[in-house]
């Protein structure tokens, strides 16, 4: 069906209990509602980013005092996979703060850890910043899962965010991870201060995409000091609640991820948040370069809600 903004806008302005019971039962409706994929990330090349994105403790231009740090070896990344497989994650997620991708050693260096991650059972999703329709190819070829580049927030509250890339140049690569036939992982990030308005926009951009994305992460703001949003008011929690029903009733076969955040975020907040279509979180001490809850948390609230992880064998929606 055709997906208008106005429909989103009516779907998100529900009383939050309707909103979370109707998003409830689309997520029966496609997905075992009391199973949730285990991912873990990690980040393969940290700091120095030429981007100016107001968030990111990685970027050149926030003064946030991450030390740089060369890209991994292909053995340090196996070795990362194997644990994580060990601790039940079924895929494994490589990020690389690359403004972009450029062909050479250290992307055929990356080729292999995709192929490595492959060959062990998981699935491979990798987030590289912008990349062209022939290393889309490549990364194809190599078994990438799903290649993750997210929009972030509206295209109107955008530039308040990040002025050295634009939307469309995001719009591109999705456009090129499509055409190569790879999933797609794509989400936003709440909480930098943007209005209403630009969460419904940006959940209406996700779901009109074609192909829909088959993953959104659903990122929190982790406010980092010497960021420029460093200070911001934190969001409220139901809104971050319903941008997550709202995302599972438009996008009903995603696998709708909590992504960066939760350490701050109430375990009676998550539990609604599985309530309301949640079906994957990020397992590990960390997201890249910021907190997360560890994974005898995690294990201790799966095991209180009796959420069981999804199995490594079931195919991705």
């Amino acid at each position: 069906m055709t997906i208008d903004l106005s429909y989103v806008e009516e779907l998100y302005g529900k009383p939050l209990l309707d909103l979370v019971y109707e998003a409830a039962s689309v997520q029966r409706a496609h997905h075992d509602a009391n199973e949730v994929q285990l991912c873990t990330l990690q980040s393969i090349k940290t700091g120095g980013c030429t981007e100016d994105c107001k968030y990111c403790s990685q970027s050149i231009h926030n003064p946030t005092g991450l030390a740089k740090e060369s890209l991994l070896n292909v053995d340090e990344v196996l070795e990362g996979a194997r644990q994580a497989k060990e601790s039940g994650s079924t895929r494994y997620c490589m990020g690389a703060a690359w403004p972009r991708v450029i062909d050479g050693r250290a992307f055929d260096r990356v080729i292999e850890m995709v192929q490595g991650v492959r060959k062990m059972g998981l699935e491979a999703c990798v987030t590289l910043g912008m990349l062209t329709g022939d290393q889309a190819q490549r990364l194809k070829e190599a078994g990438l899962t799903a290649y993750n580049h997210n929009l972030d927030t509206s295209e109107d509250f955008y530039p308040e965010i990040i002025t050295t890339r634009s939307y469309q140049d995001r719009l591109d690569t999705i456009a090129h991870v499509a055409e190569a036939g790879i999933s797609l992982c794509c989400g936003g990030i709440l909480g930098m201060g943007e209005g209403r308005e630009d969460r419904i926009k940006l959940l209406h951009r996700l779901a009109t995409l074609d192909p829909q994305p088959e993953s959104v992460p659903v990122n929190a703001l982790v406010p980092v000091e010497g960021t420029p949003l460093a200070d911001v008011e934190p969001l409220d929690i139901f809104e971050w609640i319903r941008v997550i029903a709202v995302a599972r009733i438009l996008m009903p076969k995603a696998m709708v991820r909590l992504s960066a955040g939760r350490l701050s975020i109430s375990r009676e907040a998550q539990a609604l948040a599985f309530m309301a279509g949640a079906n994957a979180i990020f397992t590990g001490d960390k997201l890249l370069t910021t907190p997360n809850p560890g994974g005898d948390t995690d294990r201790g609230l799966m095991e209180a809600l009796g959420l069981k992880a999804r199995p490594s064998n079931k195919a991705a929606a």
